[in-house]
């Protein structure tokens, strides 16, 4: 009789990703946004408001706007302009029982740099007098409850050791950074639900940063703008990162140092700056104060119904791109990515623990012996299913009688292409128990019928994909029905009959024909290591390119017992 017992071990190393970034960005971006607005029947009134998006200096990050401009189809019934107590510049314009489509296009050239050179802050620990503009941004909000028990226990923890405010906001990023991970839709925006569920978007990341770090007598404000999806790379001396974000609205932080000024972090994984790829356009102290840009309000008669639909696209020309950025690991910081400029400060450098030993693999023999009755589904299963991202927005809420309102969302289209011509993709995965596979699923959008696609699973190698196991059956894309977003696309291998012991495993997208397909991707790394979303290129001959993203990705087959007794 054989007894076997499997003992789960966790799948995610836990070295520190903490890379110091030299180098620099500069680009010049000609960018458009189009919104149409189809009227519902028995409107009375449409009014859109809107943020100017203006120049920015700061340490690291700059935005210099010109050639900006605002044209509405037709010509609005009134116009407003006005600054509000934030500074933003707001646009308001109205239509009166506007009959047909309104349209509005936002064009302006902005030439972004990101500078990444040695900091010098000296700025302390609780932090002195500040001037009356600055110490707004320490006041407790529904959405960012700095005054929050809970809050203040965590941040007095997290920075009683502080030196200096670097010290105390590298602190606290660090734990933000590893408590989280991004969910698309989560069920509130608050920093208490983040806080307690671990979960979130922009918004939630920005709010949670910025209730500790204001918990701490630290001024930070929220900014909203947009990201663009132009993907950079950082030369890391052995491989390369590539990051991108989303081509979409954006939720980020700003915080106030006095020798500094206020400097851009995006606590999702960014620290004393943002990318070059990131349009600032409104500020303010939460996501609920920042709600001008993009507000749609509309006055309707008493028994109308409906609302009006609403489409909303982003271009963006780099007529010219410069980067040159690269990085050094350090042996500090989260488990998570955090990318950050070298700073002359002293801080208490956090050290992530030693990674736990990978799964332990069974032998060959044994395999054959086991038997598969279990179901057995993972991977990293979280995405909005079938959504059409150009016309997404949230549910109406009545500001007043007979007036409605829809604010922007931030809810994004986080996709890689992945079928251009001379690049492959790959994904890792990690058993933590032996497994008869059946299907690999990606989350996939497919823009046309042509070609075949089909998926390779590979044997890891260090950390990249090794010597091949097996090829799924094809998908032929003529036969794959068109969705509006995106959806689970499952590539078979039964035939293959595939027995895997536990360990890291890869699967790769290959094509032929001319397919036009994206695969969706989650930010941060939700449940594989991360270095394990990997790409080469017809020029590469290792699969040396990692990304800073997981895509979606559904494992599925059989599993033994925990106990599984054989005679």
């Amino acid at each position: 009789m054989l007894i076997i017992f499997w003992v789960m071990i966790a799948a995610v190393p836990v070295f520190g990703e903490n890379y110091l970034l030299n180098g620099g960005q500069e680009s010049q971006i000609r960018y458009q946004m189009m919104q149409k607005i189809q009227p519902s029947a028995g409107i009375k009134k449409l009014v859109l408001s809107y943020v100017v998006p203006e120049s920015f200096l700061s340490p690291t990050y700059n935005q210099k706007i010109t050639g900006l401009d605002f044209n509405f189809s037709p010509p609005p019934s009134t116009r407003e302009d006005r600054t509000d107590q934030r500074g933003n510049k707001v646009i308001e314009v109205t239509w009166k029982a506007p009959p047909g489509p309104v349209k509005t296009t936002i064009r302006l050239t902005a030439v972004n740099s990101t500078k990444l050179q040695v900091l010098q802050t000296r700025a302390p620990f609780p932090l002195g007098d500040l001037p009356q503009q600055v110490r707004e941004y320490l006041k407790a909000t529904d959405q960012v409850p700095a005054g929050d028990e809970q809050i203040k226990s965590k941040a007095r923890e997290l920075t009683r050791a502080a030196r200096n405010e670097f010290d105390a906001v590298q602190t606290i990023l660090t734990w933000v950074v590893d408590h989280m991970h991004y969910v698309l839709i989560p069920q509130s925006y608050d920093a208490l639900y983040s806080f307690h569920s671990g979960k979130g978007n922009c918004q939630n990341y920005s709010h949670l940063a910025a209730a500790l770090m204001r918990a701490s007598g630290i001024p930070v404000r929220i900014v909203n703008g947009i990201t663009l999806k132009q993907p950079y790379d950082i030369d890391l001396k052995d491989s390369i990162l590539t990051m991108k974000m989303a081509q979409g609205r954006h939720s980020w932080i700003e915080v106030y140092f006095p020798d500094l000024g206020w400097v851009p972090f995006d606590p999702q994984g960014t620290e004393l700056f943002v990318s070059n790829r990131f349009i600032r356009v409104e500020a303010g102290l939460d996501n609920n104060e920042t709600r001008q840009d993009g507000l749609m309000r509309w006055v309707q008669a008493a028994n109308a119904s409906g609302r009006p639909l609403f489409e909303e696209s982003i271009d963006a020309e780099f007529a010219s791109d410069r980067i040159k950025l690269s990085a050094r690991k350090t042996n500090y910081g989260p488990r998570g990515l955090l990318l950050c400029p070298q700073v002359e400060a002293a801080f208490l450098k956090i050290t992530a623990g030693p990674p736990p030993a990978p799964p332990q693999r069974v032998p060959e023999e044994v395999l054959k012996r086991l038997r598969f009755t279990v179901p057995y589904v993972f991977g990293n299963l979280d995405f909005p299913e079938n959504i059409d991202f150009l016309s997404a927005r949230g549910p109406a809420e009545q500001s007043s009688e007979n007036t409605m309102e829809l604010r922007k969302n931030f809810l994004v289209e986080t996709a890689e292409y992945v079928t251009t011509q001379g690049n492959q993709y790959a994904q890792t995965f990690i058993l933590t128990q032996p497994m008869q596979l059946q299907q690999v699923g990606l989350a996939l959008h497919k823009f046309n019928s042509e070609g075949q696609l089909w998926l390779e699973l590979f044997k890891d190698d260090g950390g990249i994909p090794g010597d091949i196991i097996a090829t799924s059956d094809i998908k032929d894309l003529g036969r794959m029905k068109f969705m509006p977003g995106y959806a689970w696309v499952d590539f078979d291998f039964t035939n293959a009959a595939v027995i895997l012991s536990p360990g890291r495993y890869w699967v790769a997208l290959g094509f032929t024909g001319s397919p036009i397909v994206n695969w969706f991707f989650t930010y941060g790394k939700p449940v594989g290591p991360q270095d394990g979303t990997r790409y080469k290129t017809i020029f590469d001959e290792t699969w040396s390119r990692s990304l800073a993203y997981e895509f979606n990705y559904r494992v599925t087959g059989l599993t033994a017992k925990q106990k599984d007794s054989i005679d």
